[in-house]
């Protein structure tokens, strides 16, 4: 059974298509990468998960079943657009946000004062929202999200706003919540994180899924066959390879690029080049998720 099922959904507005027959498939317990430019569509599919706005066509199943109304207590949310009150405290905050979630107030009360602990925040707990600082804010946001323990948490560009520190804290969470058993939907633009946390991603681009798999199969179906060498002396390379770039990096020492064509293995490319060079390093250039993500959007161009 799959966390997650979307089938060609699809919503139009006036003028425009914001998910156009968008098909993905989320499996449990994974950290699910929803990757894409600006409008491309991510944000309309998560709040039709989350049943802010419905779908014209199409179904989404959670669990195993067809998404409904009892499903809300299942999902944690974190919006990019941050969603606290500013007046209350922040005891009151999130014991509300934690009722509303289906927790009896002594449940609520309990929990959020076991996460402000966790947190080592417990002195914040009667200081009111405006008064914290923007990452202290996303740390209660985070908290809000998470605390009533939901199968499903979507998690909208979660590290905005945090120093280098607090995005550690938020990220050892979020990989504690899946070790527990929790699947995590992850949008956002930081495709360095992506390498990092995601085990699947789906790429939208205006409006349409254009890519999907585990994050190993997508590598792979982008893999040029490239790699880096460092040797010592220049040469030059039989036809059967391509030398892209070859730079000088220090007295006769260089790095060089090198396409392999066709048919021919790594290793016979070592057996080649310790002929004519000495190496000294030697790995396969893989592509990352951000030039993956560039050449798709951008359809290969430089532009």
């Amino acid at each position: 059974m799959e966390a997650l099922i979307a089938n060609n959904v699809t919503k139009r507005y006036t003028n425009h298509t914001a998910l156009d027959s968008v098909s993905l498939t989320i499996p449990q317990k994974t950290i699910f990468g929803l990757l894409g430019p600006n409008g491309a569509g991510k944000t309309t599919l998560i709040r039709i998960i989350n049943q802010i706005i419905n779908a014209d066509s199409g179904e989404i199943s959670i669990f195993g079943e067809k998404l409904q109304g009892k499903h809300i207590g299942t999902i944690g949310y974190l919006p990019e657009e941050r969603g606290l009150y500013k007046k209350l405290k922040v005891g009151e905050q999130l014991t509300y946000f934690a009722q509303l979630k289906g927790l009896s107030k002594k449940e609520a009360v309990d929990k959020s004062k076991a996460w402000i602990k966790k947190f080592e925040i417990t002195d914040w707990w009667n200081k009111k929202v405006e008064d914290l600082s923007k990452g202290m804010a996303q740390k209660i946001q985070f908290i809000s999200t998470v605390m009533h323990e939901p199968r499903l948490i979507i998690l909208d560009e979660p590290f905005s706003g945090f120093d280098p520190v607090n995005a550690q804290l938020i990220t050892n969470e979020i990989l504690e919540l899946k070790e527990k058993g929790c699947t995590i939907i992850f949008s956002t633009h930081r495709m360095e994180t992506v390498e990092d946390l995601c085990d699947h991603i789906a790429l939208i681009n205006k409006s349409k899924k254009i890519l999907e798999g585990s994050k190993k199969q997508v590598k792979e179906m982008y893999r040029t066959s490239t790699f880096s060498v460092e040797h010592k002396g220049a040469f030059s390379l039989p036809a059967k390879y391509e030398l892209i770039e070859q730079k000088n990096l220090e007295d006769i020492y260089f790095r060089s690029l090198i396409k392999v064509n066709g048919n021919e293995s790594p290793n016979q490319l070592i057996r080649d080049l310790t002929d004519i060079t000495e190496v000294h390093n030697f790995i396969e250039k893989v592509p990352t998720m951000s030039e993956i993500f560039i050449t798709l959007v951008k359809g290969g161009s430089d532009e």
